[in-house]
């Protein structure tokens, strides 16, 4: 694996965290790692709402259009 040497600077508090760390290298790149899947999963879940909205929303419109039609020639006391 190749490696990035970089010069960071983090809160004290969070500096501090870190302090019984083996690895911190390890650690901070997993924590990045995680924290950009979990970014990712949410903006998914928030793409995924959006289009079942849509989806919902075109059912609605087209069950509009064919309602009248589905009901052509059924009396209510029929069934």
């Amino acid at each position: 694996m190749s490696t990035a040497r970089l010069n960071i600077t983090l809160p004290k508090d969070v500096a501090e965290l870190l302090s019984g760390v083996k690895n911190k290298s390890s650690y901070i790149a997993e924590a990045i790692k995680e924290k950009k899947q979990l970014e990712e999963k949410t903006r998914m879940q928030k793409k995924l709402e959006l289009a079942y909205k849509e989806s919902a929303a075109e059912d609605f419109d087209t069950y509009g259009e064919w309602e009248d039609t589905l009901k052509d020639g059924l009396e209510d006391d029929a069934w």
